[in-house]
């Protein structure tokens, strides 16, 4: 299978790097094209094809990524509509409707949407698959290989696929949010601020961890630190009172909208 990316920014080149990390695909295999290809030196010298057009791409490849802007696609598409005929198209445009691509992609093309986030180029990834897909079973397992390779996959209901992206898609910068937000608490009370990030960030990763392994509730996780009378309780009636809960469920929610408002663009 000869894989194409058309954009190959922060996350084209994320899922990229965890295809080569865990030896799935050859770089002879992966193709590549951009707006700017004298960005791609580092690609070009691992063997991996940097092509002059986003045609000569799709001309090249069977499958091809999406890894574009949601306010780029539609030009895009028009330009390789020709050559997208019987590809399959693996779409990781925010904001574009199974409807949208349907419309926009030739009906011979086949077509799954996946919803990655940034933490792929760690290793950490969480990707979500729409259950909602008109490509074969073998290309769905394919493009779910593609990003298990940098961190876990789920298949989630069409229906409920904006929402889960608010969650996983969005919600890194949510986390890196409370995560300088939590340094800076200690900062404010003397801690070093480099201290400060490594303590918050790895904080966070085992208290992940700690939902992930354990299968516990996170309620009685939390309620496990928080002793009768104690510091925690303090800090946690402090962030109650500061409407933590309504604050990131907002966010969440304002995901939601704007992705419905662009979807109608």
């Amino acid at each position: 299978m000869k894989l194409g990316f058309i954009g190959a920014g922060n996350m084209g080149s994320a899922i990229i790097k965890g295809l080569l990390r865990q030896n799935l695909m050859s770089p002879d295999n992966i193709y590549i094209s951009r707006k700017r290809p004298e960005l791609s030196a580092d690609f070009a010298a691992q063997g991996i094809h940097v092509m002059g057009s986003n045609m000569q791409l799709v001309q090249a490849c069977d499958c091809v990524v999406l890894a574009i802007k949601p306010v780029y696609t539609a030009q895009v598409l028009q330009e390789v509509y020709a050559g997208l005929e019987g590809k399959f198209v693996i779409s990781i445009v925010a904001a574009w409707t199974y409807e949208m691509l349907s419309e926009a992609l030739p009906k011979s093309a086949r077509f799954v949407r996946v919803m990655p986030n940034t933490p792929l180029a760690v290793g950490e990834g969480m990707s979500l698959l729409s259950s909602r897909y008109t490509c074969t079973d073998e290309e769905f397992a394919f493009a779910r290989s593609i990003f298990e390779a940098a961190g876990k996959v789920s298949v989630v209901e069409d229906h409920a696929f904006t929402a889960a992206n608010g969650i996983s898609g969005c919600g890194p910068a949510f986390v890196y949010q409370f995560i300088e937000a939590l340094a800076d608490g200690g900062v404010r009370y003397g801690v070093p601020r480099a201290l400060a990030y490594e303590l918050a960030s790895q904080t966070l990763i085992g208290a992940a961890k700690m939902v992930l392994e354990t299968g516990e509730h996170p309620g009685r996780l939390k309620d496990a630190v928080c002793s009768p009378g104690g510091t925690t309780i303090e800090g946690i009636f402090a962030l109650e009172k500061g409407g933590l809960r309504a604050a990131v469920m907002d966010a969440v929610g304002a995901t939601v909208e704007k992705t419905n408002l662009l979807s109608k663009k």
